[in-house]
C-alpha cells in the first residue's frame, strides 16, 4: 500500500436516489376508466455530505495449527487496539465485524491435505466527518500493526437516512405531479383526481474509496 499524507479529504458526496411512481388520473366526463388515466414517473436524487468515514480493516494470519494462526491474529489486533486507544478511541468504537478460522488445503497433491490454517478478523473504525484528519493516523496504526485495509466508506447515519428519504420522496412526488400536469396540458385536458401512488425502494449507496494515492484523496 502506498504511503499517504495527513490530508485525507472528503472529495465525494453521498448520493441518495429514490424513484416514486405516481399514477395520476385524468377525469373525462367523470369517468375513471383506464382509457382516461395517465401515469407519470417522478425521480429524486439527494446529494449530501457524509456523517462519518468508516475504515474497514482485515487482519489475516496463518499458522501450522488453528491456535497458532489465532494467537498471531490476536497479537496484531491487540497491538492495533492499544495504539488506537492511545489516540483516544474507545473499545466500543473499535468494532469487530467478524472472526473466522478455517483450514487451507493443498489440492495440488491430489488429496485433501491441510496446508495451513487461516485466521481472519474484520474490524471497523468509524470517524466523524468533522474529524476526518484522524483517518490518516488510523490507517497508519492499522497498517503498522499488520492489518490490511479492505475498503473505506463515506457513510450517513440511520437517522439522517430517514430524513433524506422523506425529502427525496417529496421531491419525487412533486416531479411526478409536474410531469402529469404537462402531459394533461399537452392533450388539452385538465389534471383530474389522483388514482394511485406507488413508491420504489429507497436506495442509499455509500461512497467507497477503493484506493489511496500518494497525494491523498
Amino acid at each position: 500500500m502506498k504511503k499517504i499524507d495527513n490530508s485525507v479529504k472528503i472529495t465525494g458526496i453521498i448520493v441518495i436516489g429514490i424513484i416514486i411512481l405516481a399514477l395520476i388520473g385524468l377525469i373525462f366526463f367523470n369517468s375513471l376508466s383506464p382509457n382516461n388515466t395517465i401515469s407519470s414517473n417522478g425521480y429524486s436524487t439527494v446529494k449530501v455530505l457524509p456523517d462519518f468515514v468508516s475504515i474497514y480493516f482485515n487482519v489475516q494470519t496463518y499458522g501450522a495449527t488453528s491456535s497458532e494462526a489465532s494467537d498471531e491474529n490476536a497479537e496484531i489486533v491487540e497491538k492495533m487496539k492499544t495504539s488506537l486507544k492511545k489516540e483516544g478511541f474507545t473499545e466500543s468504537e473499535i468494532q469487530t465485524l467478524g472472526f473466522n478460522i478455517y483450514p487451507e488445503y493443498d489440492y495440488k497433491t491430489g488429496s485433501n491435505i491441510i496446508k495451513r490454517y487461516v485466521a481472519s478478523h474484520s474490524i471497523k473504525i468509524e470517524i466523524p466527518a468533522d474529524e476526518i484528519e484522524k483517518a490518516s493516523k488510523v490507517i497508519d496504526i492499522g497498517v503498522g500493526a499488520g492489518a490490511g485495509i479492505s475498503y473505506i466508506n463515506f457513510e450517513i447515519g440511520d437517522n439522517n437516512q430517514k430524513i433524506y428519504k422523506i425529502h427525496a420522496i417529496k421531491e419525487a412526488t412533486e416531479d411526478a405531479k409536474a410531469k402529469a400536469q404537462a402531459l394533461a396540458e399537452g392533450v388539452g385536458k385538465n389534471l383530474g383526481n389522483l388514482v394511485s401512488v406507488s413508491s420504489s425502494d429507497f436506495s442509499y449507496y455509500p461512497r467507497t474509496l477503493y484506493s489511496i494515492s500518494e497525494n491523498g484523496v
